[in-house]
């Protein structure tokens, strides 16, 4: 038994709008054209939703040469590049994109921008499937940042017209850091009109950082491939708590616990809430003997379903 006797919940927490659209229009998918659904990419980063949904008859891949003739596909959450659309449509398969809207807004962005003759600076990690997917809508023209000292060593062909994008699941705190180095290297760049980390993003961040403030140690439920889990252990860290990332309830360490007496939770936006209520049991049989939920943003956000699967 430990000696701790409180578990904190962050709200928000778990499965935003952008995730709940992109697993219903897999299962609506599934409901309509029949297994297999073949799937680009993990449909969100998480590895419950993606076992779970490999059940029930998606098939997951990278490479459209693996997707037969005739076949149902769905591009991930996180969005694709124009070659793979273009690839998708010539190949005459059934598509539905389950690009996160907002994600889809940098795209459109990007588009129109570079339809006035700017080139971009994206700040994001490089080999991530949005980074790759926005990237991916221009041939050239578009510069990648993955941190300060990054900044000075891209090259663009004019700063006339320059302007930076985001990855939509960063650290708000480092992606403000990173903007301000590219604004002080080109100072006439053009920011978003809006912040592109999405509200979800920025929400959890936000909770997480009251909930350090109120904790010994935080713990994330959230797949390692899930960039906004990440980022909400890193801003734990960066808070003042000590803080992991656990896939599920099982990868909880005992030691962990050991001196802390109020443990907080969140989880990041494609972690379910069955592997939160999973991760509480196992806590309470460590010890803990009740359950608080923090003040936060309500969340009421929803997308829209692609025609075809309403």
């Amino acid at each position: 038994m430990q000696n701790f006797k409180e578990i904190v919940l962050a709200e928000p927490r778990g499965f935003c709008a952008g995730v709940d659209r992109a697993i219903e229009i897999v299962d609506r998918a599934l409901l309509k054209f029949g297994k297999p659904v073949y799937v680009r990419h993990e449909i969100v980063h998480n590895t419950y939703v993606v076992e779970d949904l490999k059940n029930r008859g998606a098939i997951f891949i990278e490479d459209l040469n693996d997707v037969p003739a005739g076949a149902t596909l769905v591009f991930s959450a996180h969005g694709v590049p124009k070659s793979v659309e273009a690839e998708a449509t010539r190949r005459g398969f059934t598509v539905f994109d389950a690009t996160c809207p907002l994600v889809t807004k940098v795209h459109v962005e990007v588009a129109k921008l570079h339809k006035e003759g700017y080139e971009f600076v994206m700040i994001g990690h490089k080999g991530h499937p949005e980074v790759e997917g926005t990237m991916g809508q221009l041939a050239d023209g578009i510069y990648l940042v993955e941190d300060v000292a990054d900044v000075a060593h891209i090259q663009p062909k004019q700063t006339d017209r320059l302007a930076v994008v985001t990855q939509t699941t960063l650290s708000v705190d480092d992606a403000a850091e990173i903007t301000e180095a590219v604004v002080a290297r080109f100072p006439s760049i053009r920011r978003p009109k809006m912040q592109d980390i999405c509200y979800a993003t920025q929400n959890r961040q936000d909770a997480v950082k009251v909930l350090s403030a109120e904790v010994d140690l935080v713990i994330v439920v959230g797949s390692p491939s899930s960039s906004n889990s990440n980022r909400l252990r890193d801003v734990a860290q960066r808070y003042g708590a000590e803080s992991y990332m656990v896939d599920t309830a099982a990868e909880l360490q005992t030691e962990w616990f050991k001196g802390k007496t109020r443990v907080g939770l969140t989880a990041g936006a494609s972690a379910p809430d069955i592997l939160v209520q999973e991760v509480i049991t196992r806590i309470r049989a460590l010890g803990a003997v009740s359950v608080r939920t923090l003040d936060g943003i309500q969340e009421t956000i929803k997308f829209p379903l692609p025609k075809g699967l309403k």
